[in-house]
């Protein structure tokens, strides 16, 4: 087996391949730095619970459409995140439950009836595609959605960049020179939920926080400069993206999981070789005598 045969002939062969493909590219440049974000926010646990919160609009949208359509899907997936993530702000505010007990149990409710349609209207097979994703099926409307998800997180993120930093490390300066830290968090949410749902076209709800949580640890073990941290995020979920459709091409594995292990194997990686990884912490470097 050639070069050619082993890592570009599947894209150039298949056209459910290149889709695939350009999904997984997109979601690297929009999930990666949103996950560096909810990393330095210590936010990475309510990331999986917003992931599991888009199902029961998601099934909805199934139940609409009447197929696996992957746009009105992500449609329900949109509204029912947004809506999780505003009840659970406003419960924590107006009750004595922090932010995070109140994602928690929404989360759960949200995965409950999500689970509870799609088995009551469809099948095995419907509750797998919607759990684990169908990124080989991805067609040329879900394709146009996840990339107007990336490019309009980019263009966000260029917007409330200084802020949110801002907010990340120190809120009380946000705080004290009127910055509006509320609004911006709200902002983020937003970014937030709409990755989870491109990334929910294509991983499902349960893997659907995989190519943003994982780069993101992997871009912390490599570097502490921030834009370094974003730019080794999106790249690394690219690479995991490519990686990952060639071994399940080859293996004859499923897509999304092979993905996600991909990722979890460059975590692995990092955590020996990177420069705050375990290496150099048990194998220092000796220093140099004058």
């Amino acid at each position: 087996m050639t070069a050619y045969d082993l890592f570009l002939a599947p894209f150039a062969d298949f056209g459910f391949m290149r889709r695939a493909l350009v999904a997984c590219l997109c979601l690297g440049l929009g999930s990666g730095p949103i996950g560096v974000f909810l990393m330095l926010r210590r936010m990475s646990l309510m990331g999986d619970a917003m992931s599991h919160a888009v199902l029961p609009g998601a099934a909805i949208g199934y139940l609409v459409a009447g197929s696996l359509s992957l746009t009105a899907m992500g449609l329900g997936g949109l509204i029912a995140g947004l809506s999780v993530a505003l009840l659970s702000g406003a419960v924590s505010r107006m009750t004595v439950l922090q932010e995070d007990a109140s994602f928690a149990s929404f989360y759960l409710a949200s995965l409950a009836l999500g689970v509870l349609i799609v088995s009551l209207r469809g099948s095995n097979i419907d509750l797998l595609h919607v759990l684990f994703g169908t990124i080989l099926a991805i067609d040329a409307s879900a394709l146009y959605l996840i990339g107007a998800i990336t490019s309009l997180t980019l263009v966000i993120l260029a917007f409330i960049y200084r802020p949110l930093v801002a907010e990340c490390f120190d809120p009380g300066f946000l705080r004290a020179v009127g910055g509006r830290g509320p609004v911006y968090h709200v902002f983020f949410l937003l970014l937030v939920v709409l990755n989870l749902v491109a990334s929910f076209q294509a991983l499902g709800t349960l893997m659907a926080v995989g190519l943003m949580m994982l780069p993101a640890a992997i871009a912390q073990l490599w570097s502490r400069s921030l834009a370094v941290m974003m730019a080794i995020a999106a790249a690394s979920a690219a690479a995991s993206g490519y990686l990952g459709l060639i071994a399940s091409y080859h293996l004859e594995l499923a897509s999304g999981p092979t993905i996600i292990m991909t990722a979890a194997i460059l975590y692995g990686f990092s955590i020996l070789f990177a420069p705050s990884g375990l290496a150099r912490r048990f194998f220092p470097r000796p220093h140099l005598k004058g």
